[in-house]
């Protein structure tokens, strides 16, 4: 009998969900409101909500989430202020105890690498490095399939990286992007957006244009200094912006090149994650899978 998962992705904003088969077929997507202002409990009793409203038997609970997480507890042990009483969620303990069902939880970003390492831009590749830009910056490593997590679960946490001028996320991130943007332009931030500023640059707007070129250079040397330290096989980048690869990539490249010694540069492929939307509830079912296969051996 083929079984039926339950992934979800919670992010800030969005939490998407999707029905999906023991093939990783997807049977079933959608995506409600985050309302993560509302903190932690209100989030656990919207997925509450929305797993009761499932018409079928479930074999399992699979949770990508923003938060650092233990992975092995299924807890969040670090949330930053965008989710207020987030920390200390204890997904894995509320919903099997709840509902009966095995869960399993991770971060969204390593959730994010785990699904384009499967399924998307990286599929294939022994060694992988995942960054997603936005609001912050996020980061995840892979050697043959297997997350680096670190003593703490906070491996990779590369926001936070000091580089010239400060954390990397501070200087690297769309947002830090745009508000650079309005800045100069003496505009309010809510007047700009990523998208917006890419179709300023095209339309040859020479403020937009410096700071594409700004924003990338140090893109580059975040991703210069992750080569130096981890040397992948792949380095993938996510994140809304990097829908205009078109215009990014390129000048990303060039960059890197000025930053890596050719040994390096030359053994290194940089691209674009691929599956989007997906990635995240995707890669959740594929540490879902693992894990209870790790739990069934113990």
């Amino acid at each position: 009998m083929t079984k039926r998962y339950l992934a979800l992705d919670i992010g800030g904003t969005t939490t998407k969900f999707a029905i999906l088969s023991d093939e990783g077929e997807v049977l079933m997507q959608g995506e409600r409101d985050t309302e993560a202002e509302k903190g932690g409990p209100h989030i656990v009793e919207n997925v509450k909500r929305l797993i009761r409203e499932q018409d079928l038997a479930l074999d399992g609970i699979c949770i990508s989430t923003a938060g650092i997480v233990d992975e092995e507890k299924g807890e969040i042990i670090h949330a930053g202020p965008q989710i207020p009483n987030y920390k200390g969620t204890s997904w894995k303990k509320i919903i099997e105890e709840e509902f009966s069902i095995p869960c399993e939880v991770e971060n969204d970003v390593n959730c994010a690498g785990l699904g384009e390492a499967h399924f998307g831009a990286a599929k294939g590749r022994r060694s992988v490095l995942l960054l997603t830009i936005g609001t912050g910056i996020g980061g995840c490593f892979l050697q043959n399939g297997e997350i680096h997590h670190g003593i703490s679960h906070a491996a990779m946490e590369i926001g936070y990286m000091q580089i010239p001028g400060g954390e990397f996320q501070n200087l690297a991130s769309t947002s830090a992007l745009v508000r650079r943007v309005a800045s100069r332009k003496k505009e309010a931030t809510e007047d700009w957006n990523g998208k917006k500023i890419l179709s300023a640059l095209e339309e040859g707007d020479e403020i937009c244009l410096e700071e594409i070129d700004c924003f990338c250079n140090i893109l580059a040397l975040g991703i210069a200094n992750l080569c130096y330290a981890f040397n992948p096989e792949i380095f993938i980048l996510g994140g809304g912006i990097m829908g205009r690869s078109d215009i990014l990539l390129p000048r990303i490249k060039v960059h890197l090149k000025e930053h890596l010694i050719p040994l390096i540069f030359s053994h290194t492929e940089l691209d674009c994650a691929t599956m989007e939307n997906k990635a995240g509830f995707l890669g959740a079912f594929i540490h879902f899978l693992k894990k209870q296969r790790e739990r069934k051996k113990a």
